[in-house]
């Protein structure tokens, strides 16, 4: 099984394919608990000092990793067969790391989801997963192509059997995950 992950501030769109490209699962993962603060860096702390950002980064991270661990958790536990990778937004992995220098444009509006991205890779590696990046510009056009489709209904498809909601966000999940399986 392949995850293909879309995420946002604080949960993500998650959707599981078999090796053959068929849709096995699609869910909603939270990737903080509840009450915590979803964006510390780019809204949430955009009015506090480096140290208060500081401790609510680390209050946000925590989080992450407890929810992200339990949402991959279940997800995993009721796949078909064994997970084998998780896909996900490529990131630049020279991001800094310095709080001061994230809190600054242009890396304030993407400190938060590289992250959620980076506690979603860890969470995978944990496990013994293949982590896979990929930009979300030409996901899709990568996973036609792997499974020499010339038009888009198989990524659209699922949604009549799964029915709503089956969005973008599913679209490119399914696509990161088809292009894992096709590796």
């Amino acid at each position: 099984m392949h995850v293909g992950v879309a995420h946002h501030f604080g949960w993500a769109v998650a959707v599981t394919a078999s090796d053959e490209g068929i849709v096995v699962d699609r869910r909603r993962i939270e990737l903080v608990e509840p009450g915590v603060a979803v964006a510390p860096i780019h809204s949430d702390g955009k009015d506090l000092d480096d140290d208060a950002v500081a401790r609510l980064v680390e209050a946000t991270r925590s989080s992450a990793i407890r929810s992200t661990d339990s949402a991959l958790g279940d997800l995993e536990a009721v796949q078909p067969a064994p997970v084998r990778s998780l896909s996900l937004r490529w990131w630049d992995p020279d991001f800094p790391s310095d709080l001061a220098i994230q809190r600054r444009a242009p890396y304030e509006a993407r400190a938060d989801s590289v992250m959620y991205r980076e506690v979603l890779a860890a969470a995978a590696r944990a496990r013994v997963w293949d982590v896979h990046l990929f930009d979300a510009k030409d996901i899709e056009a990568q996973a036609l192509a792997a499974l020499g489709e010339s038009t888009d209904d198989v990524l659209r498809a699922p949604r009549e059997t799964f029915g709503a909601p089956w969005g973008k966000d599913h679209r490119i999940a399914f696509a990161a995950a088809i292009v894992a399986a096709s590796r």
